[in-house]
């Protein structure tokens, strides 16, 4: 377990990044329709689990759709294998200035033998490719923190290990999209050094459109 982020006394909170498995769909389905809610988009929001389930695994990680499960405790989180041996679980403990109120834990826990974790976040990602760098990198398609553990350096802590990721795979890039309304996420991805582009839109069929072409 990785040294806590201060010095200072307060509400040590133990932190892992680890690759999602079927198992996680029930907790991934709720995540995704959080994002749904806080984007006021759940008349859209058409995903099950049985869907997730037959379209999310459907090869090995990092080569099709890849989730990061952000995990969170009070206690040091007991170690588990990985399901990839190219990917070790990232893990940071931070001390926090007051203790977070999680009225949803007992829906987002996970236990560990008599050990209980949270699901507090997930990022979502696949391959896409740069004809002008000639190199893969990757697509986040949803970065997504709950609400009660946002602002606390956990969103940084996700992107940050897709970001590693590529670099570790040889990738020129990783790449999203934002909505311009998103003044937060903006300004948080320009401090992460991501460079926001304005000359770019995003374009999308889907439904009847898609079927008529």
């Amino acid at each position: 377990m990785a040294p806590p982020e201060t010095t200072e006394l307060g509400h040590p909170l133990f932190t892992r990044i680890r690759l999602a498995t079927p198992s996680d769909v029930p907790f991934i389905h709720k995540l995704m329709h959080q994002v749904a809610v806080f984007h006021r988009l759940t008349h859209v929001f058409t995903a099950t689990e049985s869907s997730l389930s037959s379209t999310l695994f459907i090869s090995s990680p990092f080569h099709s759709f890849t989730i990061f499960l952000l995990e969170l405790s009070s206690s040091p989180i007991p170690p588990i294998p990985s399901p990839c041996p190219s990917f070790t679980p990232v893990e940071k403990t931070f001390n926090l200035d007051s203790h977070v109120n999680d009225s949803e834990k007992d829906v987002f826990s996970v236990h560990y033998g008599h050990g209980q974790v949270i699901i507090g976040g997930f990022i979502l990602f696949f391959p896409n490719y740069s004809s002008f760098l000639g190199k893969p990198g990757f697509f986040v398609e949803h970065l997504f923190v709950r609400e009660c553990y946002r602002r606390k350096g956990f969103g940084k802590m996700l992107l940050s290990a897709v970001a590693k990721q590529a670099v570790r795979m040889g990738y020129g890039r990783v790449e999203w999209v934002v909505s311009d309304s998103n003044v937060n996420a903006i300004k948080f991805y320009e401090q992460m050094g991501a460079k926001v582009l304005p000359e770019w839109r995003a374009c999308r069929l889907t439904g009847d459109a898609l079927q008529a072409l």
